[in-house]
């Protein structure tokens, strides 16, 4: 008998208008997911959701994770339509710019964290408590080896932020672990999006490029590595795996 489309477990993704958000809503919509696609880009976003609902189910709403009170609606909205927990979260939802220490302004520092750190914690806030009494999700937090274990030039509010997310990720899964939650982390390497391309924000073309010399496996990642990588630490493969780290960078810090 097949199942409705209604009764599919929910999943969210933060950022899910581009790149590994992007792919990562793509991959779980094809798993029998209902995917909560979410971004402040609502075009991209609305975009992904309808790619998704050629042949799964997804819904797009406008979420900006600095804003509190716009998390707890969203999370709020889809637990009453649906009347039930997310049993997975992606968080994905990330920003970065090029700024060195000198001329820095609280603001700036402020503002990396507002999105990439402190995000992550008012979706898992908002989402938690229904998922601890359902006794089951598994929550995904994407870090980078920029912050858990390399320093990135010029960017010391991303790498600070990058790796507070892996100290959140670790202290979360201890404290859901008593309700079957898990809860990991994923750190990656150097990876084909737009933001990466981005010069401002990143690395920029010909830097990724001459970068990816440096890889042991002689390439550089693409969005869905990461996305594959997600699909199995919240598989029942992946059971007995929480609080961990996953690098996903094709040899790059293992050679360092």
């Amino acid at each position: 008998m097949a199942i409705s489309k209604r009764n599919l477990p929910l999943a969210i993704v933060t950022g899910a208008g581009i790149g590994i958000g992007e792919a990562t809503a793509l991959t779980l919509g094809k798993l029998g997911y209902r995917v909560i696609v979410t971004d402040i880009l609502d075009k991209e976003g609305k975009a992904v959701a309808r790619k998704i609902n050629r042949s799964g189910a997804a819904d797009f709403y406008h979420m900006d994770v600095s804003d509190t009170d716009n998390v707890n609606s969203v999370v709020a909205e889809v637990e009453k339509k649906y009347r039930k927990p997310f049993e997975v979260i992606i968080n994905n939802a990330g920003i970065a710019k090029t700024m060195p220490l000198k001329g820095m302004k609280d603001k700036d520092w402020d503002w990396i964290h507002e999105v990439d750190l402190k995000g992550m914690m008012r979706l898992c806030r908002a989402a938690a408590p229904k998922m601890r009494k359902a006794k089951k999700g598994s929550i995904v937090c994407l870090s980078s080896i920029a912050g858990y274990t390399v320093g990135w030039d010029k960017h010391i509010p991303y790498s600070a932020a990058k790796a507070g997310i892996a100290g959140f990720t670790k202290a979360l899964a201890v404290e859901l672990a008593a309700d079957k939650i898990r809860v990991n982390g994923i750190a990656p390497g150097l990876i084909w999006t737009a933001q990466a391309l981005d010069p401002v924000h990143s690395m920029g073309p010909k830097m990724l490029k001459a970068a990816a010399s440096g890889v042991p496996l002689k390439r550089i990642g693409t969005a869905q590595d990461i996305a594959d990588t997600i699909s199995f630490l919240i598989s029942d493969k992946a059971s007995y795996i929480t609080g961990q780290i996953i690098t996903v960078d094709g040899g790059l810090t293992g050679a360092l």
